[in-house]
């Protein structure tokens, strides 16, 4: 007998509804004797721009499609700041898509990598007297991706990020423009993309935050706005005697394209590596 679409969106979510009872246990294997050096890493955690060495898997899956499409990302997304005076650092991030898709594209599914997207900000290692932090840089897209999951195209452009952080909260922006700098072909997509992300996160003692972040993108050829709404809690652990971030989180979809998701769900595991 054929499955029911509800029945074959059980499924597919039922890896899901594990790992959300995976996780938290996962987070509670070791007491939190440290708690000042989680505190300490989840506050870095949330700012972009911190010096410290981090390596997150971040899990994503979104629903919603039309014609029952989903997509399952998994973003590798290391972490690695550079000294390069004593007044400067530069922080290099870097995003590597691994996806797998069905109907997104009506009536077809795909898998492989998506486009790799990499960041330099140049950032003072002092924070000012206001309290602000800042990073200024350049952002790049490579064509990296298989299988129509990426655009077949170079791309370029700014990237910036402002904050400031106080005893528990951190609120601030990221913002990025990529354009295609390959000019034309016959599977190169022309690209100008706007992205632009508001945060707030607010911490509490044993390493614990609660985030919430508008990750929108603005795709000026298509003149649509794609704008999800991020709602995150995450614990800073210890698994041996490696610093570990664990977070959980749903999303939903405030706008974006016809025929879109609507909602979906992340799950990110974060080594730590403190100097």
């Amino acid at each position: 007998m054929p499955f029911s679409s509800s029945a074959a969106r059980a499924l597919r979510l039922r890896p899901l509804l594990g790992a959300s009872v995976i996780l938290p246990a996962l987070a509670g294997l070791s007491q939190p004797v440290w708690a000042q050096d989680a505190d300490a890493l989840a506050k870095k955690l949330s700012n972009p721009v911190a010096a410290l060495i981090s390596v997150p898997l971040q899990y994503n899956y979104d629903d919603g499609y039309a014609n029952d499409g989903y997509r399952h990302t998994l973003n590798i997304q290391p972490v690695a700041p550079f000294s390069i005076s004593p007044e400067w650092n530069v922080i290099s991030r870097t995003i590597l898509p691994v996806a797998y898709q069905k109907n997104v594209i009506p009536g077809t599914d795909q898998a492989g990598l998506g486009d790799l997207t990499q960041s330099f900000f140049f950032s003072p290692k002092e924070t000012g007297p206001s309290g602000i932090v800042w990073g200024i840089g350049p952002a790049l897209l490579l064509p990296t991706g298989t299988d129509d999951l990426g655009a077949d195209t170079w791309g370029a452009g700014p990237t910036f990020v402002l904050l400031k952080q106080d005893a528990s909260w951190t609120y601030g922006a990221l913002v990025n423009h990529i354009s295609d700098i390959a000019g034309s072909g016959s599977r190169r997509r022309d690209i100008s993309n706007t992205f632009v992300q508001p945060f707030l996160a607010k911490a509490f003692s044993g390493g614990r935050t609660l985030a919430f972040n508008i990750g929108s993108t603005y795709d000026w050829k298509a003149r649509q706005w794609n704008v999800p709404l991020n709602v995150q809690y995450s614990k800073v652990s210890k698994l041996g005697s490696q610093m570990i971030s664990y977070q959980g989180g749903v999303r939903a979809y405030l706008e974006g394209p016809r025929g879109g998701p609507d909602w979906g769900v992340r799950f990110t595991v974060t080594l730590l590596y403190p100097r």
